[in-house]
């Protein structure tokens, strides 16, 4: 009884409630970490940047470590992941950096050596030359030198692009001073070509084999100039860019360099830098603004704003209103009109959108010849889809007759309500035709008078022009605009057809 009463007493329950909390932190902390590292790795770019300038018993290159540090910026600017600068580096630091490289590159998809100093061939053997390195024979360039093989297998884990690019093919002053320990033992002032055995891997060199590369007058040498002008374009694949650099020094050099790619890939697009993508087009509906920028322009009831609305607005129902609520105010009573620049600029307001049916509807009525059949190209589907289509037809076109015939041949039953409104809408159910009225009814107190008709005198009710009126709303169905019909409607002889055509609206 004692425990029972140590469980359930509010102190006791804080160490449970502790250690449960504590293992859900752990667990999403543990889940965020594991999905931030599984996005770093997908896109790991990592790069090493070499300058050697300070050669000690050779004479002072003068552009290397610029170099370097733009070539270190440029990968920074372009996003990527790990840019590790090392500048004037001796052997043993020299050897450290690219097994510390080695490292870096697991895990990633795109690896980049640049090294950019003195580099030697001794015996078909290719070397980066640290700044300590005397060389006084070709066999100290095995001790005191670093194998660019090497350097290719510090770059081996990188899965998708492994790229070495050595602006080394300078005028090694090594060689004059050099003793051969073997008299037919090879050495060339330049590199010597080179054949990757991994896949997927490139090795750029500012100067064909064998040929020399030219350190520059300005602050980068021409092949450091070229790189820094394509290499990390957006989207472009590296043999285009490095296509582009040897175009740009051979065109520099007057001929006298020719920068050279060894090894392959595959194809498919490879880009140091993906390509920026491209920015979403909004898809609006270029007459769903109208009712709503309709009620806004009566709200302020000014004429600078319904000739706002009729520059966004030039054709349809909702502008024939607008223009007649220009002749009611003050001041000029001509009908506004919209200019052609005014009409170019509502087309190019939205032109990525579909225009609406409404919009289709008015293009007949103003357009005829240039209209594409409603009913061409209609996929057959169920039996209310097809007659739900021809009552939209109906409802275009007004003709009593085929009304009257589609009523009776209706197979829809749930449409039936619809039909016969709208053969009552037509006047076709009574026979009986709208009569001019003694006089015209007054709008209900705090209602804004709508005129429908574009004639100027509004003193006596004109059942012709809102006859009219009401044909255009059968032709471009609007509720909004039928509900506003409605409310200043002046000849009660249409009053009937009216309220059938808004309640066929409300059940459509």
């Amino acid at each position: 009884m004692t425990s029972d009463r140590a469980h359930l007493r509010p102190g006791s329950r804080a160490p449970f409630l502790s250690g449960w909390l504590l293992h859900v932190l752990m667990l999403a902390c543990f889940i965020l970490s594991t999905a931030g590292l599984q996005v770093q790795a997908a896109e790991r770019r990592v790069a090493l940047v070499i300058g050697n300038s300070a050669y000690r018993n050779a004479p002072v290159l003068s552009n290397p470590v610029r170099d370097a540090l733009s070539v270190a910026e440029m990968f920074k600017k372009a996003g990527f992941t790990t840019v590790e600068l090392k500048q004037d580096l001796e052997s043993l630091e020299l050897k450290r950096a690219i097994r510390a490289f080695l490292g870096i590159t697991k895990d990633s998809e795109i690896a980049v050596v640049f090294f950019a100093g003195h580099g030697i061939e001794v015996n078909g053997a290719n070397y980066i030359i640290p700044v300590d390195a005397r060389l006084k024979t070709d066999f100290d360039a095995e001790d005191e030198g670093v194998a660019l093989e090497r350097i290719i297998r510090a770059v081996e884990p990188a899965r998708r692009l492994r790229l070495i690019i050595l602006d080394a093919c300078r005028d090694n002053p090594f060689i004059p001073q050099m003793q051969r320990t073997v008299s037919l033992r090879g050495i060339t002032a330049g590199l010597g070509k080179v054949e990757p055995a991994a896949s997927d891997t490139l090795v750029a060199y500012a100067a064909r084999a064998g040929s020399v590369a030219d350190d520059g007058q300005t602050d980068h040498s021409p092949f450091t100039t070229a790189l820094l002008k394509h290499l990390t374009t957006p989207g472009l694949d590296i043999r285009v860019a490095l296509g582009r650099v040897r175009d740009d020094v051979v065109r520099d050099t007057g001929g006298k360099q020719e920068p050279f790619v060894y090894g392959s890939l595959g194809g498919s697009t490879v880009s140091l830098v993906p390509d920026k993508p491209a920015p979403a087009v909004s898809q609006a509906d270029p007459g769903a603004d109208g009712p709503r920028d309709y009620m806004l322009a009566d709200r302020i009831g000014t004429r600078d704003a319904w000739n706002h609305f009729l520059r966004a607005h030039p054709t349809g129902f909702l502008a024939d209103l607008a223009r007649a609520q220009l002749q009611k105010l003050p001041g000029d009573p001509a009908p506004a009109t919209a200019t052609p620049a005014d009409l170019a600029k509502a087309a190019n307001k939205r032109p990525s959108a579909e225009p609406t049916p409404a919009i289709r509807m008015e293009a007949r009525r103003h357009d005829p010849g240039k209209v594409e059949p409603e009913m061409a190209q209609v996929v057959p589907r169920s039996t209310c889809d097809r007659d739900r289509e021809t009552l939209a037809m109906l409802r275009e076109r007004q003709v009593a007759e085929k009304i009257a015939a589609f009523a009776r041949d209706l197979t829809c039953e749930a449409l039936r309500p619809q039909v016969t409104r709208l053969l009552e809408s037509t006047g076709s159910a009574d026979s009986a035709k709208p009569s001019l009225p003694a006089a015209a009814p007054k709008p209900a107190a705090g209602t804004p008078a709508i005129p429908v008709s574009l004639g100027t005198n509004r003193s006596a009710p004109n059942c012709e022009d809102e006859s009219r009126a009401l044909a255009r709303l059968r032709a471009a169905p609007n509720l909004m605009a039928v509900e506003t019909f409605e409310q200043n409607l002046t000849c009660k002889a249409l009053q009937p057809q009216v309220s059938r055509l808004r309640e066929s609206l409300h059940e459509n």
